[in-house]
């Protein structure tokens, strides 16, 4: 690593203004981390940065206090925004807005955030107006800069926060794009939790000799930690079951938790599912407006809602310190998203858990998170197996809680008092009673039960299914020459038909005939 400096014991020993370190003692923080004590003397020499460290290290503070360094000399103007940050999120944007807020009092700055479930007519406003700290999500800022609201010649400090979730998030084109659009003169700073082949290729294309700070191996978790593995079934219900138990188990050592799934629909069942069994949930995720989504954040950190169970929204750069456990209902696809979930607790020095159930089908994606992390996570031993069968499902889908039984419906040939017999199963061969064994219902009985006999036609020889009859029993027909008419005799029958009795007549037959006399 380059330019190493040695670790302050102050954020006075970093350069900063004195503005900028009254209002970081003010917020109660008097030792930078590693990774703020290494980057900011390299971003107050306007140098480009490349910071990677674990998730929770203070990497938010590390660029923004020495922007609000920089930026106390100058002015913005309209729709020309100063600096620009990128976030993957709005939850992120959100977040480093409040930290521009927090150290930024004594500074008469103005700041816009540009994202999503936000009115266009709000932002437009304070852009109208000039900022000099832009934050934003890639897709809102280019909705914006197509409608004309933002022209970004004017950027002298670049900040793309979360790179590798960028990238998972698909969004290097939009990167591309903004990118494209800023002065060839200015500062970038990339930060990271982990550090790939695709970062590297972002780095060279859009930083220039820029400055590698690493306090930490790329993709490590933090000892502080305690990270287990949990064995459970693979059916959704088994795995509900199994997770109210870890919950249950955690009892007063569990301030607040997170429970992350992997699919946004899951995060909803998961939640509903716990708030039936009487736990605190709520849920988070892509889908929901930003005025739930913040709701729901406000709650969990205010301590108004204990568990929050979210999608990989939640996943990157959440300052919760006080989350005390962390749950992964599903196993990650990406081993890098796993250090960004266990990430949530453990931060600043604090203890905390991570659990993770592992299904059958998990193996694959646990040995590449194990592969990452370069360390084993043992199993924990549970005095009831979680991999067991769960309760049998209700109505809506859910096992019951423990403790409740579900009545069990009986066959119907139980209720009329045979015995039951195994589903699927056939009737014995010896069940089937002959006609001797009946019980003694006499023929004259049965044939006084029975309808009187309707009076039948000629009786029929009877002959196998299929055999046709032969020619000498079938009636000669002869057709008469053409222009010919049968005569009278041919037609005539002692019930007056024309036809005989060869069967049903056709309509057409019945109208030649008709005209034929």
């Amino acid at each position: 690593m380059s330019g190493l400096l040695d670790l302050t014991e102050d954020f006075s020993g970093l350069g900063l203004s004195a503005k900028v370190t009254e209002a970081v003692t003010a917020a109660g923080y008097t030792k930078p981390t590693d990774i703020q004590a290494q980057a900011i003397p390299h971003v107050l020499q306007k140098k480009d940065v490349i910071g990677i460290a674990q998730t929770g290290t203070g990497k938010t503070a590390s660029f923004v206090l020495p922007m609000l360094h920089l930026l106390e000399n100058g002015r913005a103007r309209a729709r020309m925004p100063r600096t620009l940050i990128l976030e993957p999120t709005r939850e992120l944007a959100a977040q480093v807005s409040e930290n521009f807020e927090k150290y930024g009092k004594n500074h008469r700055l103005t700041m816009a955030l540009i994202i999503g479930g936000v009115s266009f007519e709000d932002q437009n406003k304070k852009l109208d107006r000039g900022v000099d700290v832009l934050i934003a999500t890639p897709g809102r800022l280019l909705d914006q800069i197509e409608r004309g609201k933002i022209m970004l010649n004017g950027v002298e400090i670049l900040v793309i926060d979360e790179a590798d979730r960028m990238l998972d998030m698909g969004f290097i084109d939009d990167i591309e794009k903004i990118v494209n659009r800023l002065p060839v003169r200015r500062q970038t700073m990339l930060f990271s939790a982990t550090m790939d082949s695709q970062i590297e290729k972002l780095t060279k294309k859009f930083l220039k000799d820029p400055v590698h700070v690493q306090v930490s191996r790329a993709a490590s978790t933090a000892e502080t930690i305690d990270q287990k593995l949990v064995k459970v079934g693979s059916k959704p219900e088994e795995k509900r079951d199994s997770l109210r138990q870890l919950i249950r188990a955690a009892g007063e050592t569990l301030t607040n938790g997170i429970v992350f799934c992997n699919r946004k629909r899951d995060v909803g069942v998961v939640a509903k599912s716990l708030s039936r069994h009487g736990f605190d949930a709520g849920e988070l995720h892509g889908d929901m407006d930003q005025k739930s989504r913040t709701e729901t954040l406000d709650a969990f950190r205010g301590g108004r809602l204990k568990i929050l169970v979210a999608s990989d929204v939640a996943a990157r750069g959440l300052d919760i310190p006080a989350v005390s456990h962390v749950f992964n209902f599903d196993v990650p696809v990406h081993a890098e998203d796993y250090v960004h979930r266990i990430g949530r607790t453990g931060r600043a020095g604090r203890a905390g858990a991570a659990l993770t159930l592992v299904a059958p089908a998990d193996h694959k994606h646990l040995d590449a998170i194990l592969k990452l992390i370069q360390r084993d996570i043992a199993w924990l031993e549970t005095g009831k197996s979680t991999a067991a069968a769960a309760p049998a499902a209700d109505a809506e889908g859910e096992a019951p809680a423990t403790g409740e039984e579900k009545p069990v419906r009986r066959r119907r040939g139980a209720q009329r008092g045979r015995p039951e017999r195994p589903a699927g199963e056939a009737r014995p061969v010896a069940e089937t009673r002959p006609v001797a064994e009946r019980p003694a219902k006499t023929i004259e009985a049965e044939a006084a039960e029975a309808p009187p006999p309707v009076a039948a036609a000629t009786p029929r020889q009877q002959r196998p299914a299929g055999e046709r009859r032969p020619p000498q029993e079938r009636p000669a027909r002869t057709r008469p020459p053409k222009g010919e008419t049968r005569d009278s005799e041919s037609q005539g029958t002692d019930d007056g038909s024309p036809f005989g009795s060869e069967g049903p007549v056709p309509a057409f037959l019945l109208r030649t005939s008709a005209w034929s006399n």
